[in-house]
């Protein structure tokens, strides 16, 4: 394999790195990775806020429930099992404490009217209905009405022109909180709390590996919902922005759900390149990161090393599974990715700024490429050098990412707060072509 023009090292320590699937060129320099992770952010102690019960410090916690868009569903824990409750009504919002919520982003990337003007979407009976039934009841109708006022108001709209929209208009408008492809999953506590008195962020290394499986499957449901809903969606776009300097607007952990109409130019690459070997991912992922030796961990269902090529450090979580898409995936297989991406979360900490970004095969393709997570740490900002060369600086190389993360995950199993399931470094079985994405049943 000509693994070395992807990834080699010279002579003073610089480390030459080419994305082998994007082909993005990436150089790590000496002497720029020595700092912490997470010195970029400000420290827990910083945190100046008083507790709040319920919490009230943005709009996806509990006391305002009502400046985000209807409830599509909620995950409860009730006698310490996990419940969906789906198209929850207004009026029993605070009959039940959710765990997670699935609502839709107020400020959509591919709005309702794209779809709609693009390709005469419309709403499904069963969305429709549950449109109805919210909108026939008097907080219902209050609460969606206030939404769109405050929307259109952020649209640089004045209180005369909203005034002057007619209710039938404001109706079609509402389909976006009913049945957009723009959706959220939000996570119910804002901080953790210590001697009663908030401390830090809650974030994805906060939660347990059951409660992070719930949270798995509850987003794997979301996007079969959103597909089920809306015949014109070709791939679903699932990210997670910890953090402002990561995109976050809201520092309340969620991850968002897009829908697609297109596979995007990146997508188009990797189906080529599967076409021309089908076990491409296997040879440039789990093979090359073996043999460079930048596998870290891994259980029977994925395993996790550290990407090279990429603008920002990135840990590489990859399924071994004969399915390819999320949905398809067993319970144990979802779990068995799960515990693999909250680990190197808990790994990484969560005071540092991160992306986690779901690959996964398009919708309507018969080429299948392996679900992954990535989860790049938004810890270095490009600046001239990378624009004017088309080269950019990561501040550490894939060897010393790796040398940061094994340390931290032999902790935290050893304590018990990562699976015991999961093999560390030296552990892992490195077996020859892992990925089973390529064989049929």
């Amino acid at each position: 394999m000509d693994y070395h023009f992807y990834y080699h090292t010279m002579a003073d320590g610089t480390v030459k790195q080419v994305n082998p699937f994007s082909g993005v060129e990436v150089w790590s320099v000496s002497g720029r990775g020595n700092k912490p992770l997470s010195d970029t952010l400000r420290s827990p102690e910083s945190y100046s806020v008083e507790r709040q019960d319920p919490e009230s410090y943005c709009a996806f916690c509990r006391a305002r429930y009502f400046e985000t868009a209807p409830e599509k569903a909620r995950v409860i824990l009730d006698s310490g099992r996990y419940q969906t409750l789906h198209r929850v009504s207004p009026a029993d919002y605070y009959s039940t404490t959710p765990v997670f919520r699935r609502i839709s982003n107020l400020f959509e990337i591919l709005s309702v009217d794209y779809w709609r003007r693009n390709y005469n979407y419309k709403l499904s009976a069963r969305n429709l209905r549950w449109k109805e039934d919210y909108l026939a009841q008097e907080v219902g109708l209050k609460h969606v009405m206030d939404l769109l006022d405050y929307k259109l108001r952020r649209t640089g709209k004045s209180d005369e022109e909203i005034a002057a929209i007619t209710a039938e208009e404001k109706f079609l408008f509402a389909d976006a909180f009913f049945g957009g492809g723009h959706e959220m999953i939000t996570v119910a506590p804002h901080f953790k709390l210590g001697e009663g008195r908030p401390t830090a962020l809650f974030s994805t290394a906060d939660m347990s590996d059951e409660e992070h499986f719930q949270y798995y499957t509850f987003i794997i449901d979301a996007m079969e919902d959103i597909a089920s809903n809306n015949r014109y969606v070709r791939s679903i776009s699932v990210f997670k922005n910890w953090l402002r300097p990561a995109g976050a607007t809201f520092d309340h952990l969620h991850t968002q759900i897009v829908a697609i109409d297109e596979w995007g130019e990146s997508m188009e690459r990797q189906i080529k390149m599967v076409v021309q070997d089908k076990n491409v991912y296997n040879a440039y992922g789990p093979n090359f990161a073996g043999h460079n030796n930048l596998v870290f961990a891994e259980n029977d269902y994925a395993l996790a090393f550290v990407g090279i090529g990429h603008r920002y450090p990135t840990i590489e979580i990859f399924s071994k599974s004969i399915n390819a898409r999320p949905g398809d995936h067993t319970d144990l297989e979802v779990r068995g990715m799960s515990d693999l991406v909250r680990a190197v979360h808990a790994a990484v900490s969560g005071d540092t700024s991160v992306n986690e970004e779901w690959h996964h095969t398009p919708m309507d393709s018969i080429f299948k490429i392996p679900w992954h997570v990535f989860i790049k740490l938004r810890i270095n900002t490009p600046a001239g050098f990378e624009g004017g060369t088309n080269i950019f600086i990561n501040p550490i190389t894939p060897v010393g990412l790796r040398d940061k993360i094994v340390p931290q995950m032999y902790i935290l199993r050893s304590a018990g707060r990562i699976a015991s399931t999961i093999r560390i470094a030296e552990e892992c079985h490195l077996l020859p072509n892992p990925l089973h994405y390529y064989k049929t049943t």
